[in-house]
């Protein structure tokens, strides 16, 4: 059996993003006809107060290592590459000793923000600049986040994803990094991290600067859930996120003074690409007609937040314009570019190195200086009775339930799959029991 397909029946996708099906980075070379000369391992994690990916790196380096060779034989690659910050040098250590004798080179970063965005990091690891919408594969890349390719070597291994490695941070009795069920709830980990210290607080999920917010707690964990981050209800961060969008948009119409340090720091304007922030935002000025010429400007984004939580000295929201300018244009298939060709190859700006935001800079600015504490790799108590597997985990289509209610089920059994022609991934039960309902996610109790 061929990597690909141990990939795909484990239910891999990318633990640090959307969810990309992992088989198909694992059959770059034959689906697209075009050499791949790096495989990178993302381990740059740059989300304030998130730790998981530094403490996976630590525990599991033989893992992450294993995975990086599996890919690397797979597309053909001739060169491998780590990429995490040089200041967990614990984690440095041990994938150090676990990459000797392999090829695979430690690749180290700067502490700065967004390290972890595809395009910055091909840049800083390879000196490859990714084409303006394109993917690293444009240019000869794999990336693959580094519990993706933990995976990957658990499925080289027959185990299917089962479980998650997320960190739980904030406003806790006890932050902690480690694994949990997939399907747990929201409120579960709150309470793996010794239940919160304020009455009213809401939860990032995913990260403060690009995760969503949420006070729902019934909220069930994925296979992409990367962290938790719980503030106080009154914190600024959570009032700012849960303004309706409509006053964000006449917010920026009113007092965006187009003074462009939302562009001038995006990371994505700094690599060279035609991202300019602050005409996205002079389009809110414009009729419907006249959105069009302005919101190209914001296709281009990958919504790091920079703009919108650090960049704007009036508080405004550069990137919920960007957003919409997406939601708006790229469905009708127009607006990647505007009525514009973008240079190619794009030109990295002169001031990219000076621009860098450092994330101690970073986190003082979000008001997150006394959360910003050590989040150690912990492996709390906890047998679940009951998971709620969503069927759409992953990027693509949902899967189909393959079980009934009534059924039995045995922990890691496939439950749920899509069609052979249909991008996404099977789910795997993370408990043994029975089958208490398939619609809209499903339900094992135990």
């Amino acid at each position: 059996m061929s990597l690909a397909e141990q990939i795909r029946q484990a239910g891999v996708v990318g633990a640090g993003g959307a969810g990309f099906p992992a088989h198909i980075k694992a059959q770059a070379r034959e689906q697209r006809g075009q050499p791949v000369d790096f495989v990178v391992a993302n381990g740059a994690e740059c989300e304030p107060l998130l730790h998981k990916d530094a403490e996976l790196m630590e525990a599991h380096a033989v893992q992450v290592v294993r995975g990086v060779q599996l890919v690397m034989e797979a597309t053909g690659a001739a060169k491998g590459l780590i990429g995490i910050k040089a200041k967990h040098a614990a984690a440095i250590a041990a994938l150090e000793q676990a990459a000797g004798g392999t090829g695979i080179d430690i690749h180290l970063l700067g502490d700065f923000y967004p390290s972890g965005d595809e395009y910055v990091l091909v840049y800083e690891t390879t000196r490859r600049l990714i084409p303006s919408a394109g993917i690293p594969l444009d240019v000869g890349v794999v990336v693959q986040n580094v519990e993706t390719l933990y995976n990957i070597a658990q499925a080289a291994d027959g185990v299917p994803v089962t479980r998650k490695m997320l960190t739980v941070a904030g406003d806790v009795a006890q932050p902690f990094s480690g694994w949990v069920p997939v399907g747990i709830t929201l409120g579960d980990l709150v309470e793996m991290a010794g239940g919160a210290l304020p009455e009213d607080y809401a939860v990032f999920v995913g990260g403060a600067m690009m995760g969503r917010l949420t006070r729902d707690l019934s909220e069930r964990v994925t296979k992409t859930t990367g962290g938790l981050i719980l503030l106080p209800g009154d914190h600024d961060l959570v009032q700012r996120q849960e303004r309706p969008e409509q006053t964000k948009h006449l917010i920026g119409k009113s007092a965006c003074d187009q003074c462009s340090y939302c562009t001038e720091l995006c990371p994505r304007y700094l690599l060279g690409h035609q991202l300019e922030p602050h005409k996205v935002m002079r389009g809110l000025l414009f009729s419907l007609e006249g959105e069009e010429s302005w919101n190209h400007w914001g296709t281009l984004c990958c919504e790091c937040g920079l703009c919108t939580l650090f960049s704007c000295p009036e508080d405004l929201f550069p990137r919920e314009a960007c957003q919409q300018a997406k939601a708006d244009l790229l469905p009708q298939g127009r607006g990647k570019f505007g009525p514009f060709e973008e240079p190619r190859p794009v030109t990295v700006h002169p001031m990219y190195e000076s621009r860098r935001i450092p994330i101690q800079q970073l986190i003082q600015r979000l008001g997150l200086v006394r959360y910003d504490v050590p989040a150690p790799y912990a492996e709390p108590a906890l047998a679940p009775t009951e998971v709620h597997l969503l069927l759409k985990q992953h990027l693509g289509a949902p899967a189909h339930p393959l079980v009934a209610v009534g059924d039995r089920v045995q922990a890691g059994q496939v439950v749920a799959d899509v069609n052979a022609d249909e991008l996404g991934a099977p789910i795997h039960t993370s408990i043994a029991g029975t089958v208490q309902a398939i619609e809209p996610d499903i339900v094992v109790a135990a």
